[in-house]
C-alpha cells in the first residue's frame, strides 16, 4: 500500500496563558488553507481510497479539502500528534527568534530535546510508528492520504531509515513525503518533501 504523507499548511501563531494548562492548538493562516486546497489539487488524480489526520486542529484542516474533494470520511489518529502537542506556545520556525521569550528555549541546544518532544523522544517514537502501522494494518492494498506534522514525519523517516539525528530532516508546510509499505513489513521511502505543488506558497 502507499502512504501520501502531507505535513499541515501554515498555522498562525498561538501562545496559550501558561497557567491554565491549555495546550496551543492553532487553526491554518489563509496561506495554510492555500497550501491545503493545493495538496487536494495534487491528490485529484492519485486515486486516493482514505483520508487521514492527526487529532491537532491544523492537520485535521489542510485534510479537509482532500476529503471533500474526494467524498471521504477523515480518520482521525491521536497517535499522529505532533511532538510538542502538550505545549502552551506554537510558533511558526520562520517567526522564531532567540530574542522572543516565546521561543527564545528553542535555541538552547541543550534543552531542545526536551522541548520539542513532550512525552520523550523513545516514546513519541513508539507511538508514532504505532499510529502509521495502524494505517497500513487496515488499508492493505490500497492509497491513503495523511495528514500530520514535521516531526511526527521526521521520526517515522528516522524509524524506517535508521537515521540518527532526527532534527536533520525538515519537511515543509504541505510537502509530501511517499512511503509504500509492503505485505511482509518492508517499508521503503520513495520521497521526502515534494513542494512542487505549493512551490510558490512557501516562504524560504
Amino acid at each position: 500500500m502507499d502512504l501520501f504523507i502531507f505535513r499541515h499548511g501554515r498555522p498562525v501563531r498561538q501562545v496559550v496563558d501558561a497557567g491554565s494548562g491549555g495546550a496551543a492548538d492553532p487553526e491554518l493562516s489563509d496561506l495554510g488553507r492555500q497550501q491545503a486546497l493545493r495538496a487536494a489539487g495534487f491528490l485529484r488524480d492519485h486515486e486516493i481510497h482514505h483520508v487521514v489526520s492527526s487529532t491537532m486542529l491544523r492537520a485535521h484542516q489542510t485534510a479537509i479539502p482532500t476529503a471533500d474533494m474526494l467524498g471521504l470520511e477523515i480518520e482521525r489518529i491521536d497517535d499522529l500528534k505532533e511532538s510538542d502537542h502538550a505545549s502552551n506556545v506554537y510558533v511558526p520556525l520562520e517567526e522564531m527568534s532567540p530574542n522572543d521569550p516565546d521561543t527564545a528555549h528553542y535555541f538552547d541546544a541543550d534543552s531542545l530535546e526536551d522541548h520539542v518532544f513532550s512525552e520523550g523522544i523513545e516514546a513519541f517514537q513508539e507511538r508514532v510508528q504505532r499510529g502509521f502501522e495502524h494505517v497500513i494494518a487496515t488499508n492493505k492494498g490500497r492509497r491513503v492520504a495523511v495528514f500530520c506534522h514535521g516531526m511526527v514525519i521526521a521520526v517515522y523517516l528516522k524509524t524506517i531509515m535508521g537515521l540518527d539525528d532526527v532534527f536533520a530532516m525538515r519537511a515543509d508546510y504541505c510537502g509530501l513525503t511517499r512511503v509504500q509499505a509492503s505485505s511482509t513489513g518492508v517499508r521503503s521511502v520513495r520521497s521526502f518533501n515534494e513542494t512542487h505543488h505549493v512551490s510558490d506558497l512557501i516562504e524560504w
